[in-house]
């Protein structure tokens, strides 16, 4: 093949440290603005950002030469720098150590697509502990309910 074609398409979840309620609404849309910049800025796509204040999912189509690991380290520096910034941030700012990624196939976009934008929908029937379990057990991770406990 004369070509490389890789379609990277993730769904990624993380949660503030401690799963403090710290995204507030006033900071939500920017904060969903910023880390779509700092994707692009490494030539990946934004597909779709949502969460709750203790926590984030983002839909995103990634290029192959940059990894998972790599660019979540700068989605979760930059952004939290930038949150602890605002002047009206009430207390500081920190992500969770980990996160999870999951493979999502064309077929799936819009469907993980309208998971992520009705997330407090969902939330009114189940707490993100509940919600990342599910997410973990559909994806058949090996896991310990411990380790998402920070």
């Amino acid at each position: 093949m004369a070509h490389s074609y890789v379609m990277l398409v993730l769904h990624i979840v993380f949660s503030t440290k401690g799963r403090a309620p710290l995204i507030g609404a006033n900071h939500r849309d920017r904060l969903y603005e910023y880390m779509g910049g700092i994707i692009a800025a490494e030539r990946g796509i934004l597909i779709a950002a949502g969460g709750m204040p203790d926590h984030v999912h983002l839909l995103a189509r990634l290029r192959a030469s940059v990894s998972v690991a790599e660019m979540l380290k700068k989605v979760k520096g930059r952004s939290s720098h930038w949150l602890n910034g605002l002047p009206d941030l009430e207390g500081r700012f920190e992500w969770q150590e980990g996160y999870a990624a999951f493979s999502v196939s064309e077929s799936q976009i819009a469907a993980v697509r309208r998971y992520i934008l009705t997330q407090e929908q969902h939330h009114a029937r189940r707490t993100f502990h509940q919600e990342l379990v599910t997410l973990l057990r559909k994806h058949r991770f090996e896991f310990d309910e411990q380790d998402l406990l920070d």
